[in-house]
């Protein structure tokens, strides 16, 4: 028997790896999207849409960068998900 995730989990998992990373100042929430985080699931692969504020002066690509390792990373140790997709959206700056 497989184990299962709450996507709830998933995304409280993903959005303490992307607070980790520096340049993200918090992560925003929407309707669709749970701690900033939108989890969809395919056949058994997880992708996550992290929506985050960046820090003023903060650079768009590298914190995207650092935000898709880390989560990455994050879910793979946290969740046992070897691979999950991350796609960064820069929902806001302040």
């Amino acid at each position: 028997m497989d184990a299962v995730i709450a996507h709830d989990v998933l995304a409280s998992y993903a959005a303490d790896g992307a607070r980790d990373v520096q340049g993200v100042r918090n992560l925003v929430e929407g309707a669709r999207r749970h701690h900033g985080v939108r989890v969809t699931e395919a056949d058994g692969a997880f992708a996550l849409e992290v929506h985050v504020c960046l820090a003023w002066g903060a650079r768009a690509p590298e914190v995207g960068t650092s935000v898709q390792r880390r989560v990455a990373e994050y879910v793979a140790r946290t969740a046992k998900l070897p691979k999950v997709a991350v796609d960064v959206i820069v929902a806001a700056v302040a």
